[in-house]
């Protein structure tokens, strides 16, 4: 099933977990503790219940570990630009627990995840039309990521950061729509285990980089 057609059968919990994902496995960008918003996860399980309050808290937590650090600029590409985008993730997450909200924030943190590992790969800049028209054609075909593995591209001509990117969004949505539990404390962790190596990719991308141009 395409990327479009898991979101838009999503229920609360797997679009927060979805967009909870994006933008963890972005964090590697904006700030050092990649741990920050683990205690958001909780809120996840919980639902309803906890989510308004732990996303209050974890926006704090993000933005006093964004000032403590002063992360700089470390590769050849915008990483500020990029950081603002993963910063933009969190601002734009919905205190409210429902799926219309939720969906469309979790729609909007895949794609801007999808640009922002654009904007590293040997594709080429991210924003331009033809990536835009790339990224969505490939989040609707199913065909593009369905061998895809990191440092390989896709099949629509997606490069290998983006097709591994691909590959993590849909395979967390269907963990979390498997029946018996998928949307649950084992879902969840198995979810924020793809994301941890969401992270380590990334970061080793922008390591390299960083050794690149020095």
């Amino acid at each position: 099933m395409s990327l479009v057609k898991l979101i838009a059968q999503a229920d609360e919990r797997g679009l927060a977990a979805s967009g909870l994902a994006c933008l963890d496995r972005c964090l590697p960008l904006l700030v050092e503790d990649t741990e920050v918003l683990r205690p958001l996860w909780a809120g996840v399980v919980a639902g309803e219940r906890d989510w308004p309050g732990r996303l209050e808290a974890s926006t704090r937590a993000l933005d006093a570990a964004i000032e403590a650090e002063a992360f700089a600029e470390a590769a050849e590409v915008s990483v500020d630009e990029a950081a603002a985008l993963v910063r933009s993730m969190l601002g734009a997450a919905p205190a409210e627990w429902a799926a219309g909200p939720l969906r469309d924030w979790a729609d909007a943190c895949s794609l801007a995840a999808l640009d922002i590992h654009h904007r590293f790969d040997s594709a080429g800049e991210g924003g331009s039309p033809e990536a835009v028209e790339r990224l969505a054609r490939a989040r609707e075909d199913t065909a593009v990521v369905a061998d895809a593995v990191d440092g390989a591209e896709g099949t629509d001509g997606v490069g290998p950061l983006v097709a591994g990117e691909l590959r993590r969004q849909i395979r967390i949505l269907e963990i979390l729509a498997e029946p018996g539990g998928g949307a649950g404390a084992a879902g969840v962790r198995q979810v924020m285990d793809l994301s941890t190596e969401g992270q380590r990719v990334l970061r080793a991308v922008v390591s390299r980089r960083a050794r690149a141009r020095s």
